[in-house]
């Protein structure tokens, strides 16, 4: 079998990218050497980038790392010591554009809703701004709140809505205007956990409905960026650690930095990870990535590594196993296990562990 490493990967990931080039001028986004500079610090660092028409982009990465900065400088709203570079949207340079003339959508974290109008008129904001004819405003109103389910709330004012419903208002402001682009600020950010759940499946379903939409969502949260978006750009201190799809980031990650970032992931030294005579047993710059849900705990003797467990946590339908290996004493490896599947983990119990060895990625450390 052949292998092929995390940067091999990546690399295939980023001839994706290249291959967006055609109809990204024509419809997408194209950010050709960005650096930003505030006094000594530098933000973002000739970062180039391409989003196809139509492509669900999510931006991950820390406080600090330049998402936010990176979205601020599509939207025209960068101030800052230094900016170099250049932005191609729908096919049209606006690297130098004022920030009303770029026909993009936004929608921050906070709504930003005007409380003394209603629905209707929050949502008509940016049309009459561009002076659009009342009929117009009224046909394309109307459209918006019922592309975000909302057709009968246009007399409702702000306040009597819950955040779910009033970030669908804002969101279809943001939409009414038909933008080439639309950008998204951790607009889930401000929800509960089950509310932020049911918005992101509504949001999954209108991009599915507006497939020549482009989306930039800029988040935090590792679930937005695996179940919304086509690609995933996580960035590490103003550069872009990785881009591809959220499952190749997660299942084939270029370095440690990646992995970790996409949940919780096990770095063992390649002789730990591999038996004796595999190729890549004697490797030496780089680590093996195991991730908890690709290891099963099996009676002592009956796996590929051997240890004790050190905790068991239990998380609703799944446990959390913490093993501290004979190999490797120093860094407990975490197990995934399914309640009621397989063994009953204990804690203080010896156990092996089992795996795939094909489900091990050799990464950069």
């Amino acid at each position: 079998m052949a292998y092929r490493s995390a940067s091999e990967e990546s690399a295939s990931a980023l001839e994706h990218v290249d291959a967006l080039g055609a109809n990204t001028r024509a419809g997408g986004v194209e950010i050709e050497s960005l650096s930003v500079r505030f006094g000594t610090r530098t933000v973002l660092d000739d970062l180039s980038l391409s989003i196809g028409r139509g492509e669900f982009l999510t931006v991950l990465g820390r406080s600090g790392c330049g998402k936010t900065t990176l979205l601020r400088f599509i939207a025209g709203f960068v101030k800052a010591d230094f900016v170099a570079g250049r932005l191609f949207v729908a096919g049209r340079e606006l690297t130098h554009e004022s920030a009303h003339r770029r026909n993009l959508g936004l929608l921050f974290q906070n709504y930003a809703l005007f409380p003394h109008l209603s629905v209707f008129e929050n949502v008509a904001f940016g049309l009459r701004a561009r002076r659009t004819n009342a009929a117009e405003i009224a046909r394309r109103v109307a459209d918006a709140l019922k592309l975000v389910q909302l057709a009968d709330a246009g007399h409702v004012m702000p306040a009597q809505l819950s955040g779910g419903m009033q970030q669908r208002v804002a969101l279809a402001r943001a939409l009414v205007i038909e933008p080439d682009v639309l950008l998204l600020d951790e607009p889930l950010s401000a929800l509960d956990a089950n509310l932020r759940a049911s918005v992101r499946s509504e949001l999954k379903a209108l991009h599915e409905r507006l497939p020549n939409l482009t989306i930039v969502c800029v988040t935090h949260d590792q679930d937005d960026a695996l179940v919304l978006s086509d690609r995933t750009l996580l960035m590490r201190d103003g550069r872009i650690a990785q881009i591809g799809t959220p499952q190749a980031l997660y299942d084939v990650p270029a370095d440690a930095f990646v992995a970790r970032y996409l949940g919780a992931a096990n770095l063992l030294p390649p002789r730990v990870a591999f038996p004796l005579g595999d190729a890549r047993y004697g490797e030496r710059d780089r680590l093996a990535c195991l991730r908890p849900e690709s290891l099963r705990l099996v009676p002592l003797g009956e796996g590929h590594l051997h240890g004790t467990i050190a905790s068991v946590d239990w998380y609703g339908p799944a446990l959390s196993v913490s093993v501290v290996l004979d190999a490797m004493p120093e860094t407990p490896v975490l197990v995934t296990a399914a309640r009621g599947h397989g063994m009953t983990p204990e804690k203080g119990a010896r156990v092996s562990l089992s795996y795939e060895v094909d489900h091990v990625v050799l990464v950069q450390p």
